[in-house]
Parts: structure tokens; C-alpha cells; sequence
């Protein structure tokens, strides 16, 4: 999974939530992520680009630790 951006990311489906760990130190957790935008997710090829346009500020999210 390279991406300049973004380290890693999880997903539990049980719960819809999406974490998110940055290049960058930042690390998130995006609640009520529908498994279709996961899907993209994984599918995509920029996961940065496909984070800003399906993820960020769209979702109510809390920073980690």
C-alpha cells in the first residue's frame, strides 16, 4: 500500500469504523464508514486522492491517542 501520505489503514466492519494512520503522525478513526467507501478504498489507486474525495469531511471522525 504505498502512498505518500498515508501509512496504514483498518477497517471494522462491525462497527463501520475506518482508522487511519498518516505519514505525517496523525492518526484517526472515522465513524459510520459505509463498507462500499472501504471497498473504494482498497480498490483505489491513490489513497490519498481517494481519501479527500470519499472520506474527509464526510465522515464524523476522532484523533487517536
Amino acid at each position: 500500500m504505498p502512498s505518500t501520505a498515508i501509512r496504514d489503514f483498518r477497517y471494522d466492519p462491525a462497527a463501520r469504523r475506518l482508522y487511519v494512520w498518516f505519514v505525517s503522525g496523525g492518526d484517526y478513526v472515522y465513524f459510520d464508514v459505509p463498507p462500499r467507501v472501504y471497498g473504494g478504498f482498497l480498490a483505489a489507486e491513490s489513497k490519498g486522492r481517494y481519501f479527500h474525495e470519499a472520506v474527509l469531511d464526510r465522515y464524523r471522525y476522532e484523533r487517536l491517542n
